[in-house]
């Protein structure tokens, strides 16, 4: 089935983005929430829920479910949005604006994800 261009270029992101867990885990190790254990861990297994996202938006069988994942991955993602808004050390010398600006993001990309249940 071919879909818009902008389903494949959210797959594609999401890929990506997955993949730099396993390239760059610092980046992602030191932005977690001090409450959650085994933060490598946590990294790995969200870049990887984020590959098997990304590919799986491109298949139809496969794609509601990928996109309902999608969902629920930055609902969670929002708790490390929230913690890094808890302090200065939590923030990882990111300014408090864009801090404040990903929360709406988030909701923007949910709703991106969405947008593609009715294809």
């Amino acid at each position: 089935m071919i879909y818009p261009w902008h389903l494949y270029l959210m797959a594609l992101l999401y890929v990506i983005a997955g993949i730099m867990h396993f390239i760059k885990p610092k980046i992602y190790t030191r932005i977690m929430p001090r409450y959650l254990p085994k933060h490598l861990l946590l990294v790995h297994i969200s870049g990887i829920v984020e590959v098997v996202v990304g590919v799986g938006l491109l298949y139809k069988p496969t794609k509601n479910l990928a996109i309902y994942t999608l969902i629920a991955m930055l609902i969670v993602f929002l708790l490390v949005h929230f913690y890094m808004l808890s302090s200065k050390k939590a923030a990882a010398g990111i300014p408090r604006y864009i801090l404040l600006l990903r929360i709406p993001l988030q909701f923007a990309l949910m709703y991106w994800a969405y947008y593609y249940l009715q294809f």
